[in-house]
């Protein structure tokens, strides 16, 4: 197209638009259009006001229940659709088609959205609902006003090499549309499978999360594969980027592929599981959670410790739970020289052999350690068939030997300083006086 051209395209444009402007039909159609989306908004209030759907469709099934509360909330739209229609109708049998093209285009966008906001419902997140709803809108919005090829051509007109690559707006929307497809069917069926692994009463805990891990990887993967074949790209023209990605990965990423790599170690060998009570550090508690970057362990007082797979690989880890949950309790206690061990001894075993916790199978023990400055040490070992609330048994067996000794006069001994003068008495305390 040459100068003259441009310019008589422009011309017969500015005299269309001109001649449109003037037209008093343009106003008699955005006059009416108004109108309807005035009494439309007022519609929609009206129901969205008047329909309570957790009561009118109680009892329904879901995909119903859905359908229905995405009607209402949508009902403005369809009553705008419906006048408009209405009104075209009226300007097509008195006047001119041509003089209500504005009225169907109206219609058309309305109509659209009503369907993609029906369509859309099905998804949960908030986010990808917005911009899958607004995107296939501007989509029908250009198709309705017969600018949809144009648009194309312009969006694959401009475009960047990269290593025989050409990245195009087209292809990068392309691309875009179907990796949020391709990943939102993925999240389905690995949701479907986590289900189904967790069910599975032959599969240990770390199996199963190893398993689910694996498979959302692959079908991650898979998804990435086929969108991006789907649009065009040969995979094997981005393989210019995988230097670059290796030398990202060495530095900038070596902590996350290390915690990632430990996971699956930690999954593998079976060290630790949901579930285990572990100790790592000045840490402890129940494991809760295993991610692909780091375990999560519940304290039972509300914290939760976030620790890296890496340090789990690396760094000396307590499972009480490895694999036996039988926990020996060591309980640590003295009494003075005037009460006899033997039957200090075997007052400790019946205490903790009917403490409610103790295994009966296994009958406690109690030995003399140690003749003390202060008293005789003796060590209560019982065993428990859980190490979760340790403390707490060693507290209820601890505060029962209390009781016995008070009952039986046993004296628990305690340190005893006394202070003898020889020779004098106690040092008297001086005041000295300093004159400035």
């Amino acid at each position: 197209m040459d100068l003259h051209d441009l310019a008589d395209f422009l011309h017969n444009a500015a005299r269309s638009v001109g001649a449109e402007i003037t037209s008093p039909w343009l106003y008699l159609q955005l006059g009416l259009i108004l109108t309807c989306a005035g009494i439309a908004f007022g519609t929609g209030a009206a129901v969205r006001s008047r329909i309570e759907m957790t009561s009118v469709a109680m009892g329904w099934p879901a995909p119903l229940r859905l359908f229905a509360r995405v009607l209402v909330g949508s009902a403005a739209t369809a009553t705008f659709a419906l006048l408009v229609v209405l009104a075209r109708v009226v300007m097509v049998t008195s006047t001119w088609p041509s003089r209500s093209y504005l009225l169907s285009v109206a219609a058309n966008l309305a109509f659209a959205w009503l369907i993609i906001r029906l369509v859309t419902s099905v998804i949960r997140n908030t986010f990808l609902v917005r911009l899958v709803s607004v995107s296939a809108w501007l989509v029908a919005a250009l198709s309705i006003l017969g600018q949809l090829e144009p648009a194309i051509d312009a969006l694959d007109s401009v475009s960047v090499v990269l290593g025989g690559l050409r990245l195009t707006p087209l292809l990068v929307i392309k691309l875009g549309v179907l990796l949020i497809v391709a990943l939102w069917l993925t999240n389905i069926a690995s949701n479907f499978a986590e289900s189904r692994i967790t069910q599975s009463a032959d599969l240990t805990p770390s199996i199963q999360v190893l398993l689910i891990k694996m498979i959302r990887l692959a079908l991650m993967v898979f998804a990435v594969a086929v969108a991006m074949s789907a649009v065009g790209i040969n995979l094997s023209a981005l393989a210019i980027f995988s230097g670059a990605a290796g030398v990202g990965i060495g530095f900038g990423l070596q902590k996350i592929v290390a915690n990632f790599i430990s996971g699956i170690i930690l999954l593998a060998d079976k060290s630790v599981k949901p579930g285990d009570l572990v100790t790592i550090g000045d840490s402890s508690g129940r494991i809760s959670a295993m991610k692909t970057r780091y375990i999560s362990v519940a304290a039972g007082d509300g914290r939760e410790f976030l620790i890296p797979n890496e340090d789990l690989v690396t760094q000396k880890v307590t499972n009480w739970t490895y694999t036996d949950k039988n926990t020996l309790v060591k309980v640590n206690f003295a009494t003075n020289y005037d009460a006899d061990p033997r039957q200090v001894c075997q007052l400790a075993m019946e205490i903790a052999g009917i403490a409610k916790r103790a295994i009966k199978g296994k009958p406690p023990n109690c030995i003399l350690t140690e003749f003390a400055e202060a008293g005789m040490k003796f060590a209560l070992t019982f065993w428990i068939a859980d190490p979760d609330g340790m403390d707490n048994v060693k507290s209820e067996v601890m505060l029962s030997l209390w009781d016995a000794f008070k009952r039986e006069g046993i004296r628990v001994p305690y340190p005893v300083r006394e202070i003898r003068i020889r020779g004098g008495a106690l040092p008297v305390e001086t005041t000295v006086e300093v004159s400035n």
